[in-house]
């Protein structure tokens, strides 16, 4: 039996070895069991098992990439985010325009800002983002449990809320591709170039090691780890593409964590029809769905096992009960604000830039403004930055 080579690139032991095998058995078990709900949901559970491993192996990480920008003044990671960006918003744009598939669209909404805000808040407590969260629980982290705990909690909680907000002012669905066609798109490649250049400039001056330049990746890489971060964000533009010409939408992630909630709710006892939840018919319909003809959540399951695949399968605990807490809180932060926001990282600010949706751009500049607040929170509870 060959041995299988961790991220260290040294021999695993062999319960690793056959704990590898076992997931790997657990994924096509899934993927062939979802083939009774139609072959593109097993389809998109594998895509989102590719979306588990790229997450792991380029260690893309949303919020941490916030961090570095406004405390170290490193800018790598969001750079790699505008390459991701621009990539997916040209292969997103003729799938679009010849209406194969609808964007991630919402409106311009003082109710997204708050949203945003609270999210970005969130995701420096809870140390991770709506993607994150999964990934890392895949990989080990046993305290992202608790943020997944409260993240669905946080979300749940905000379609109960629903009415209060949507009596803010906002504008109706906003998309440059939909407004001026490729006009819309070449202005929105632009301006991601020029926050590129700006970023890649701004690394210059702060003397922080650029992206390499060097090929993107070996197959010794490929396989194992670990990979670069404008690979890691070549791959999930791509992924992303896919998931939009299979699903006809791009990928989102809080979704499946409301409808989780709300079926566990469901069983203790909670009733529908008693709240404004149920007054949405789309929303009530699917709590009567199985959760495995749920896009969304099965491409969450896929992230969480990719993750498990191409990580140690080793366990970390909480480095602390203050943690632990700042994870709960971070948690029901991201989720509630995830809602009012019309998304996460992922639904508003990856896939509804790459939608051309200005909502998106909404997102990033609030998100930024609450990870400014939350890394000046995060050493209340003993955390780094």
């Amino acid at each position: 039996m060959t041995p299988i080579i961790n991220l260290t690139g040294r021999q695993a032991p062999r319960s690793q070895s056959l704990w590898l095998y076992l997931l790997l058995a657990v994924v096509v078990a899934i993927a062939a069991g979802l083939i009774s709900f139609g072959w593109r949901q097993s389809l998109l559970f594998l895509i989102g098992t590719l979306f588990g491993l790229t997450l792991y192996h380029a260690s893309f990480g949303f919020a941490s990439s916030y961090r570095q920008l406004v405390v170290q003044g490193d800018g790598q990671g969001v750079l790699a985010q505008v390459v991701m960006l621009a990539l997916a918003t040209m292969l997103f744009a003729p799938i679009l325009m010849g209406e194969l598939g609808r964007g991630a669209v919402a409106p311009v909404a003082l109710q997204g800002a708050i949203g945003a805000l609270v999210f970005g808040v969130g995701m420096q407590l809870g140390s991770g983002c709506a993607c994150g969260t999964l990934y890392t629980i895949g990989g080990g982290s046993s305290m992202m449990l608790f943020t997944l705990l409260t993240f669905g909690t946080g979300s749940f909680l905000g379609t109960l809320t629903n009415g209060f907000w949507q009596g803010l002012p906002q504008t109706e669905p906003l998309a440059l591709v939909e407004l001026w066609g490729w006009g819309g798109v070449a202005l929105q490649l632009a301006l991601l170039g020029l926050l590129g250049f700006g970023l890649w400039r701004w690394q210059q001056h702060q003397e922080h090691e650029t992206l390499p330049l060097k090929p993107l990746l070996s197959w010794r890489s490929l396989l194992y780890g670990p990979w670069s971060l404008i690979a890691g964000g070549v791959v999930l533009a791509l992924l992303n593409t896919l998931t939009l010409l299979l699903a006809g939408r791009p990928w989102g992630v809080t979704w499946g964590f409301t409808l989780w909630t709300a079926k566990l709710a469901t069983l203790l006892g909670w009733n529908p029809a008693s709240s404004e939840f149920r007054s949405q018919e789309a929303i009530a319909e699917v709590l009567q769905a199985n959760v495995f003809a749920d896009i969304t959540s099965v491409m969450n399951v896929g992230i969480v096992l990719g993750a498990a695949i191409a990580g140690r399968l080793t366990v970390r605990q909480p480095p602390s009960r203050l943690a632990v807490l700042a994870a709960l809180i971070g948690g029901l932060m991201m989720g509630y604000g995830a809602w009012l926001a019309f998304g996460c990282n992922v639904g508003a600010y990856f896939s509804g830039i790459a939608s051309t949706s200005l909502h998106g751009w909404l997102w990033i500049v609030f998100a930024l403004l609450g990870t400014l607040l939350g890394v000046r929170l995060r050493p209340l509870f003993k955390l780094s930055n």
